[in-house]
């Protein structure tokens, strides 16, 4: 089994709640999800209340960016609609 140090670990952790997904770090880095996810499991395990809550406001704001893209692109696509549907005389 490949030991790491602690900043790799660090580093590793610190992609996947910067919003990367496990998977990509995983394959970015050439570590097992499973690890990866044993090692966010135990930074969260060990962060204090305040580290936590910023974590989840990321997780959020992260959330809220993509629905407002979505909507974004479904308004332009929609605007696009209804500009070919009035007649022209």
């Amino acid at each position: 089994m490949r030991k790491y140090d602690e900043e790799f670990k660090q580093q590793a952790v610190r992609k996947i709640l910067d919003g990367q997904s496990v998977a990509s770090v995983s394959r970015e880095l050439g570590v097992a999800e499973g690890i990866l996810h044993k090692w966010k499991k135990a930074k969260l395990e060990t962060s204090s209340g305040l580290e936590k809550e910023v974590l989840e406001l990321k997780k959020k704001l992260r959330e809220v960016e993509m629905e407002r893209d979505i909507l974004k692109k479904a308004a332009t696509n929609r605007a696009g609609e209804e500009v070919r549907k009035i007649p022209v005389h």
